[in-house]
């Protein structure tokens, strides 16, 4: 069962018209939001950056935020999903091709939910990245269909055995393909600062509010490779990849297992999750 604006479909009587812009010009955005034991986390805050994208690219969704939250608990509901992601995305719609935003258009929400094991073996034993040119658009705080960068980025790390292609721009590092980046160094975690050079995760918002109540400084800082192959930890977070370690990158090991602070974040996570 999937959703199409305000109705549930099978997959077979779900269509999407071959001049939508979303496909022709990626002209959309989209969310992915993790389900635990068949409740969703986070879903508001989302939603949330779900508006955020699409005031910053003028695109008006099909329904209100309130509304696009019942459609997704229920679509969760109809297809039984216990763990897992649900998958969202609207589209500025269907016109004939052209550049410019077309007239009288109705933007397009479609949705669908998929089980989903947690990375396990990553969260305990920790995992291989590999870093790479930043090659993206300069707005990736817009979570926009536009991904192709990321895409690319991510086939490299998948070709050199690694979890995660971790981006630079010039000399400073960014983020993952599909993920935020962290460092730890002195007892402070240290993450790019949450400009258009990234996408401002959810989880990574999460990582904040649990290292406060835990002590730990969170700081918001641009840092080099060279700072991160000195680091004493260093993990990814994201909803699907919640708070990864990272025990290698590229050739550098940075520890032989998970550190010490990334084990304190991760039990906290768990409790809250």
């Amino acid at each position: 069962m999937i959703l199409m604006n305000d109705q549930f479909l099978s997959r077979e009587q779900a269509n999407v018209d071959m001049e939508d812009r979303g496909y022709q010009f990626g002209d959309g955005i989209y969310e992915v939001v993790r389900v635990y034991h068949g409740a969703s986390f986070k879903m508001d805050e989302h939603l949330t950056r779900l508006a955020r994208s699409a005031k910053e690219i003028r695109l008006t969704l099909p329904m209100s935020l309130g509304e696009i939250k019942e459609k997704i608990v229920e679509l969760i509901k109809r297809n039984n999903l216990k763990d897992g992601i649900v998958y969202f995305q609207v589209t500025r719609g269907t016109a004939p091709r052209i550049h410019q935003f077309p007239s009288n258009t109705t933007s397009v929400l479609t949705a669908y939910t998929k089980e989903m094991e947690r990375p396990m073996k990553d969260l305990l034993h920790g995992a291989k990245v590999v870093t790479t040119e930043d090659i993206r658009w300069l707005r990736c705080d817009i979570k926009s269909l536009n991904l192709l960068g990321n895409v690319l980025a991510k086939q490299y790390a998948v070709e050199n055995n690694a979890k995660e292609a971790i981006q630079i721009r010039g000399d400073i590092v960014t983020e993952g393909s599909s993920s935020n980046f962290f460092i730890v160094k002195d007892g402070s975690l240290l993450t790019h600062p949450a400009n258009h050079f990234i996408l401002k995760g959810i989880t990574r918002d999460v990582v904040e509010v649990l290292a406060t109540e835990l002590g730990l400084p969170f700081v918001e800082k641009e840092f080099k490779l060279e700072d991160v192959y000195q680091a004493d930890e260093a993990f990814l977070s994201g909803s699907t990849t919640e708070i990864t370690p990272v025990t290698q990158v590229n050739d550098h090991k940075i520890s032989e297992q998970p550190g010490p602070i990334t084990k304190k974040l991760q039990e906290a996570f768990e409790k809250l999750i």
